[in-house]
């Protein structure tokens, strides 16, 4: 039979792996990030896709799917500068280049749309971005996100839908390092209200994330009382969260909540240890 009969049947030769099908590949930005995909004729390696937008540096990065982190790597103020690869398996990687900071180790095994840096304009660049390759067997190929596929060579706006199922923050990303969850409230499926602790600083911290209305801005609050003091509250329309609203307590009792529209949690006074 003849080869382009066997290739019409799925027929592979011998020694020949056959494709894997690619992961769906997703903005590596948060979801309702709209980013511009910029591609150049000429650009190193081919088939790259430079991820424009105003204030992009400190972005957070996601990765476009679920994978394995094999390269952290920094390059110093040439090439790729700091730079994270993973491997989503079946002969499939993504690049992430120009970052401003890595936050994942090599070995460490990452779901889509989970943080793996941020943007910046580390390496050989001109102005910050985010360079992205989708590679296949070690080719860079032409990319698609989302299954749409990026048009080349052009400049065209994508709106990212990278877990777009949840909210994109974590209450310890929104109030910051050295804070754990000590209590959490939920809003009959409108959100959470958290509060957390610092043991460092004796710091208590209050936030509310939605799960509703997620990426449009719409009323959200949280607030933190110490006994004997102002009630601190931060409120407003708001995309994703409010707060994080921050007291130092050490051993005296707190008041905490916040709302998501119409549904609110006022605790009593308590962790008054």
């Amino acid at each position: 039979m003849a080869a382009v009969a066997l290739a019409a049947l799925g027929v592979v030769g011998l020694g020949q792996a056959p494709a894997s099908a690619a992961p769906n590949f997703q903005v590596p930005f948060k979801c309702g990030v709209t980013v511009t995909a910029a591609t150049f004729s000429g650009h190193n390696p081919a088939n790259s896709v430079d991820f424009q937008k105003d204030g992009i540096t400190g972005m957070p990065v996601l990765a476009s799917a679920a994978g394995t982190v094999t390269r952290v790597a920094n390059e110093g103020n040439t090439s790729y500068g700091r730079w994270i690869e993973l491997d989503h398996g079946g002969g499939w990687r993504t690049r992430y280049a120009h970052l401003s900071t890595q936050t994942v180790s090599v070995g460490q095994k990452v779901s889509q749309g989970a943080k793996i840096g941020t943007a910046g304009a580390t390496g050989g660049v001109t102005g910050p971005h985010l360079h992205y390759e989708q590679r296949q067997n070690g080719t860079v190929v032409k990319a698609k996100l989302n299954g749409v596929a990026v048009p080349y060579f052009a400049k065209t706006p994508f709106t990212s839908k990278n877990n777009c199922s949840g909210n994109p923050y974590t209450p310890t990303e929104v109030c910051g390092s050295g804070y754990s969850v000590i209590d959490q409230k939920g809003l009959s499926g409108a959100g959470t209200v958290y509060l957390l602790y610092n043991s460092s600083n004796k710091n208590n911290c209050v936030v509310t994330l939605k799960s509703t209305s997620l990426g449009k801005a719409s009323p959200t609050a949280a607030f933190l009382e110490v006994q004997g003091g102002k009630r601190t509250t931060d409120s407003g329309d708001f995309t994703y969260y409010a707060g994080p609203v921050r007291q130092e307590a050490g051993a005296t009792c707190v008041k905490w909540g916040g709302s998501v529209g119409s549904q609110s949690y006022e605790s009593p006074f308590e962790h008054c240890g």
